[in-house]
């Protein structure tokens, strides 16, 4: 029997600088959500995994591990033995070693926090589902932002958010509520 996992994606200081400069956001208490979550998952001793956005190759990247934006925000903040991989795109499995990760310490279930919710997390949510975990995204620990449409105006946080939801909940992740997830444990 496999073990359930906290995956934390792209929890960084510029999420929240973004937020800070005014970008709207669904759940402005998401931080609180992903508290929750990782305090949860610690006090049953499940393994919480962070995967954060890096470019090397892209000086100017605020997600840069070695830039302010790059770093940790608080409510994701690592402890010490748990596992970080820093990734270079969108889906948390391309060039980490997350997937070796998984099968070695025999997680086969994850549940899934973070941002950006149509973007890295999807992208991850579907690779993990296609890789065989069993993926629940926790709706309200997520962090959704507007996104621009085909004409360049944006579509509303709220509407990307229920479509991306939707689209993971059709095919590829059980969708739940952070009470609903740590009730589960």
């Amino acid at each position: 029997m496999g073990q359930s996992a906290l995956l934390l994606i792209d929890l960084q200081e510029e999420m929240n600088n973004r937020i800070a400069a005014g970008r709207s956001v669904v759940y402005p208490d998401f931080s609180a959500q992903v508290a929750d979550l990782t305090t949860a998952f610690r006090a049953k001793s499940l393994p919480v995994l962070h995967v954060l956005h890096h470019e090397e190759s892209a000086p100017d990247i605020p997600f840069r591990r070695d830039q302010p934006g790059g770093q940790p925000m608080a409510c994701a903040e690592p402890h010490e033995g748990e596992a970080v991989f820093w990734k270079p795109g969108s889906s948390g499995f391309i060039g980490t070693g997350l997937e070796q990760h998984l099968r070695d310490h025999n997680i086969t279930d994850l549940v899934v926090a973070g941002g950006v919710a149509a973007f890295c997390v999807a992208s991850t949510v579907r690779q993990a589902a296609n890789l065989g975990f069993r993926v629940t995204v926790a709706e309200d620990a997520l962090i959704a932002f507007p996104l621009p449409d085909r004409d360049g105006t944006d579509i509303a946080p709220e509407v990307a958010l229920q479509v991306t939801l939707a689209t993971l909940a059709a095919d590829f992740a059980r969708v739940a509520t952070t009470a609903d997830v740590i009730a589960a444990l």
